[in-house]
């Protein structure tokens, strides 16, 4: 049986590898710095469920208490452990009152595919960190499994994004820095569009089989040459009180009607199946 590696313990506010974490919580990693910070028990326990141990498990202090600590910290016995003073460890937490507990990680680096061909989200140049995390988080409940962001679109593990996407990111294949428009030649589901100009009423489009989600910036949404590729184009009709509705609102209504149009489908089929039994 392999010995777990010794503990360290940290109380300065100087030490170099503190520095380093305390910039990645702060969204300011150095640049050839790849690593990211994960903070709190759901995210932490997403990870180690999904991925395996992290390359540093830090705890502070007082968190080493807490009853659902053990297990996290008898799971990272073969990496880096790390106690940090409390006031050091708040100053690194980006959450206030939470417990104290942070992986460090490398993200995933998903191959791009040959082919799409099943449902995913494209997000072009969506730079708000909130609205980002929900995205993901939303595509990730409605049933997608791969997300494509954009130059432009923010940072998808910067900690601002997986406290909004609350796990979303272990269920999803993300690539970051994709070139949307030359990932068109392989799609081999159509490429769908919310936008004003020559669009169907989302609710009268048939959205049973699977397709590929482009949503674009807050202000100047898609750009005409991704528009230009999109196979449909739906309008979601709306009161005239709002000029527009924000992005991760609209793709909740997209996402989610073509989830239960799928559902209605599934549920009319199995019926069939019954009756043709009886």
């Amino acid at each position: 049986m392999t010995a777990s590696v010794p503990v360290r313990h940290i109380a300065s506010r100087d030490n170099p590898d503190y520095r380093a974490w305390l910039r990645l919580a702060q969204g300011r990693p150095g640049r050839r710095d790849t690593r990211i910070i994960l903070e709190g028990e759901h995210l932490c326990r997403a990870w180690l469920e999904h991925k395996g141990p992290p390359l540093v498990l830090v705890v502070g202090e007082s968190a080493l208490s807490l009853d659902w600590i053990g297990p996290l910290w008898q799971a990272c016995a073969q990496g880096r452990r790390i106690v940090l003073q409390n006031n050091l460890a708040s100053v690194l937490s980006q959450v206030e009152h939470g417990p104290a507990v942070f992986f460090i990680v490398e993200p995933p680096v998903p191959a791009l595919p040959s082919h799409i061909t099943g449902g995913s989200l494209w997000l072009d140049r969506v730079q708000d960190p909130g609205n980002l995390g929900t995205l993901l988080r939303t595509a990730a409940a409605a049933g997608l499994r791969q997300a494509y962001l954009s130059d432009g679109c923010a940072s998808a593990w910067s900690p601002k994004v997986l406290r909004s996407g609350q796990g979303a990111h272990f269920a999803l294949d993300i690539h970051e820095h994709a070139d949307l428009a030359a990932l068109a030649h392989r799609l081999d589901v159509p490429l769908a569009a919310t936008t004003l100009e020559k669009a169907e009423l989302l609710y009268l489009k048939d959205l049973r089989q699977p397709c590929v989600w482009l949503f674009g910036n807050e202000g100047q949404g898609v750009s005409d040459e991704l528009l230009a590729r999109a196979d449909w184009r739906v309008h979601i009709p709306q009161s005239a009180a709002v000029e527009s509705l924000n992005v991760a609102a609209a793709a909740a209504i997209c996402l989610f009607e073509q989830r239960r149009q799928q559902l209605v489908a599934a549920v009319k089929v199995r019926s069939a199946r019954r009756e043709k039994a009886q």
